[in-house]
């Protein structure tokens, strides 16, 4: 190695003994078959996140039965997007939807668009830097779509030391119980939705009967579990 290579070598080896993921080391993380670019100022993507593009599939694909054919302008809304991993991903399945993504941090925002940027999706999604919905009253969408912060504080102790250290506190941690935001995101949701629109979120199994109960009043609620048999997404159709 050079000595540039072998110093860059040496950083990396001593940022990952402090426990740095390895994925704010190098930069890159791959979701959905696509390498996005990460830093500290968006959650790290995760397989187990996949399996809300594939709820969203699965009800596309029934709801194209039942119609014949696809919403000539489908509209679907990533929020919370972070590294914009979901909006990116469904539309790379879905190049003719429309898609917009949130996010309240705009750093997080500027990885989301550099992502955007990589994979030539430049132009077809639409940010907004706003809290959850806030912005988008007169937007209407088939599906809101999210993976929002779902740990409760008192869940803390139990939640890798990486991810505690590490990934930022306000994508992990929702407040004391781990539905905050959730709690929040489901009016907003009803209110942007067209008729038979769907909300699709990940969750936790350890909050996923509750997340059903503030669902009481939606139609057609599922939850789905991840490959270990865990609640991970929960869907539901105004």
């Amino acid at each position: 190695m050079t000595g540039e290579e072998q110093f860059r070598y040496d950083e990396a080896l001593n940022q990952r003994s402090q426990g740095v993921p390895a994925q704010y080391i190098t930069g890159h993380q791959e979701f959905w078959g696509m390498d996005l670019i990460v830093s500290p100022a968006v959650l790290i993507p995760r397989p187990e996140t996949e399996h809300v593009i594939e709820t969203v599939l699965r009800l596309c694909d029934s709801q194209q039965r039942r119609a014949g054919a696809l919403a000539p302008h489908l509209c679907i809304v990533d929020v919370g997007t972070g590294s914009g991993c979901i909006a990116l991903a469904l539309l790379k399945e879905l190049p003719e939807a429309e898609i917009h993504a949130t996010d309240i941090s705009p750093e997080a925002l500027e990885i989301a668009e550099a992502n955007a940027a990589r994979h030539q999706m430049t132009g077809r999604i639409r940010f907004h830097d706003t809290d959850l919905l806030k912005r988008l009253h007169r937007v209407y969408f088939d599906f809101v779509v999210s993976n929002p912060p779902y740990v409760g504080e008192s869940e803390e102790d139990s939640v890798q030391l990486e991810v505690r250290k590490f990934e930022p506190r306000g994508a992990v941690f929702a407040g004391p119980t781990g539905l905050e935001v959730i709690e929040r995101l489901i009016p907003q949701a009803r209110d942007v939705l067209k008729p038979s629109g769907w909300l699709v979120m990940e969750i936790s199994g350890t909050i996923a009967e509750r997340v059903v109960g503030l669902l009481s009043d939606w139609n057609d609620v599922q939850v789905t579990n991840d490959l270990q048999g865990i609640a991970r997404v929960v869907s539901a159709r105004t």
